[in-house]
């Protein structure tokens, strides 16, 4: 009789676990207001001798360290369908961005506002954006050979390649779906991420002063500390997928082509919940956020420890998440979209005279940062010709009580924070880089008397009006607003005592 009560015993014990997740167990009947999700992954890793993204200048892959991919997740509530869609890319022009919203609307269905496209800005991933084929075919000789010689640039074939995946991993992620529960959540994760920028004592703030300066006085900003996850499991218990939400440059690079940390966290978290779980990272309002803590008393890691430490302490808060979430009934689905037009910033006549000056003489003549400087004021100059005002796009999609509020920007933290704090729901996760890219977008008080930081500088990247920002943060809650936060699925509450203690844990100790 032993081994029967042992066996009852294990049973309870593991059921009670269960309820206490809010997962029930595998025999009880599905609700049948499940979202239908899916999840797919395609692989775009660039070839070796492409451009490696990040700089204002030309820099190429020499060796390869681990695959950059493409993961899609799709949401279903029966009315309308969403694509969260992560990219392993430093970012994503407009120009992609339809194209493949376009023809996933033409496979699918999938209306082209409900698809998100979100790059994980990985220094170390294929050239996908700042300058594209053609962007400066209008501009003189010298801002041609500017442009296309001596700037970051985009590589046509591999655009082509992205695209086709991008589409094939979003269909194949809506033909994926099936019934699932779902939960979200946030944990902290608050020692791997750190602001760049510093008050320093000359009165102006410095990006990356140098470790422990002596002139530092403190960081400009704060951090966002969460991690946002929203994931799915199947009837069977099993995380076919989950959407991670976190603020901090991807500028590790270990060493070759690489998705960066964003590697070591999708490593992490598939290490606790299966192989087959889809890692979806929308990268967070990390504008002014990255991995180097400039008052680290001690050595910074190596890049490969770096990549791995990042990594995992944020994959490994996302599995605590996954781990204790409730689960269940999700909904509903539902999508906001509008386009603001912002001017650019104009270069006075003396900037740019000067700037024309300097980009005829040798580089080591004028110093590499005020050289580069010029030439991005010779290439904005050129570009305000074309287009002298920027369609910025502002979505927010809601998945039940969570809502991901985008923008096409690096995002300063502290705007990030205040969409948070502004929100209606009680999940907001800001995604940068969506849909497009316009550069970095400061807060106002990053241009005053205190302010500073190569962010700030005009460039052809980086250039919008100084309330770009704000105007971009108000417009993601106004169209959040809009939308109605779902409930947030509840644990399954234990039975009522049934007025018998566990038989072998109610006895009086026994001393001989």
């Amino acid at each position: 009789m032993k081994p029967f009560f042992f066996h009852i015993a294990a049973l309870t014990m593991a059921v009670a676990f269960l309820v206490s997740l809010g997962v029930s167990p595998v025999s009880a009947a599905a609700p049948k207001s499940l979202l239908k999700v899916g999840f797919a992954e395609r692989d775009i890793t660039p070839d070796i001798g492409m451009e490696e993204p990040g700089g204002y200048g030309k820099t190429f892959h020499r060796t390869m360290h681990d695959p950059c991919k493409v993961r899609a997740s799709v949401f279903d509530d029966g009315k309308r369908r969403v694509a969260l869609v992560g990219i392993d890319a430093l970012a994503v022009r407009r120009s992609l961005v339809e194209a493949v919203r376009k023809a996933v609307h033409e496979k699918c269905g999938i209306a082209p506002e409900a698809i998100l496209i979100g790059a994980s800005h990985s220094h170390s991933s294929g050239p996908t954006c700042m300058i594209l084929p053609g962007d400066f075919d209008h501009g003189s000789p010298l801002v041609k050979s500017l442009a296309y010689e001596k700037s970051s640039c985009a590589d046509p074939k591999y655009l082509q390649r992205v695209e086709r995946q991008l589409i094939s991993a979003i269909c194949e992620a809506d033909q994926s779906r099936m019934e699932a529960r779902c939960g979200v959540g946030k944990g902290i994760e608050d020692k791997v991420a750190f602001n760049r920028r510093f008050r320093m004592k000359n009165g102006l703030s410095f990006t990356h002063p140098g470790q422990l300066n002596p002139d530092i006085i403190e960081p400009a900003a704060p951090i966002d500390p969460e991690v946002g996850v929203l994931a799915a499991w199947n009837h069977q218990g099993k995380c076919i997928g989950c959407v991670v939400n976190y603020a901090c440059h991807a500028t590790c690079n270990p060493g070759g082509i690489s998705a960066n940390w964003i590697y070591y966290m999708e490593q992490t978290i598939q290490g606790a919940m299966g192989r087959d779980c889809v890692v979806v990272f929308l990268q967070g309002a990390c504008g002014d956020i990255t991995q180097v803590n400039n008052l680290n008393p001690y050595l910074q890691p190596a890049g490969e420890d770096w990549c791995r430490l990042v990594g995992g302490r944020i994959g490994a808060e996302a599995v605590k998440v996954l781990l204790t979430v409730a689960r269940g009934p999700m909904g509903p689905v539902d999508v906001r979209r509008t386009a603001l037009q912002i001017n650019r910033r104009v270069p006075s006549p003396e900037h740019l005279k000067k700037a024309l000056e300097l980009v005829q003489q040798p580089i080591e003549k004028v110093g590499p940062t005020e050289w580069t400087f010029a030439k991005e004021t010779v290439l904005l100059d050129a570009k305000l010709a074309k287009e002298p005002v920027a369609p910025v796009e502002v979505e927010a999609i809601q998945v039940g009580p969570a809502v991901f509020v985008t923008n096409p920007a690096e995002y300063f933290v502290q705007l990030g924070l205040e969409i948070k704090a502004k929100s209606p729901f009680p999940f907001t996760f800001p995604v940068e880089l969506a849909n497009d890219c316009v550069g970095y977008v400061p807060t106002e008080e990053s241009f005053g008397p205190h302010g500073g930081g190569y962010e700030t500088r005009l460039t052809s990247y980086s250039n919008l009006e100084i309330t770009a920002g704000t105007r971009i943060a108000e417009t993601g809650l106004e169209l959040a607003r809009q939308m109605k936060p779902g409930a947030i699925p509840a644990a399954t509450k234990a039975a009522v005592f049934c007025g018998q203690p566990w038989g072998y844990g109610n006895v009086p100790p026994e001393k001989d």
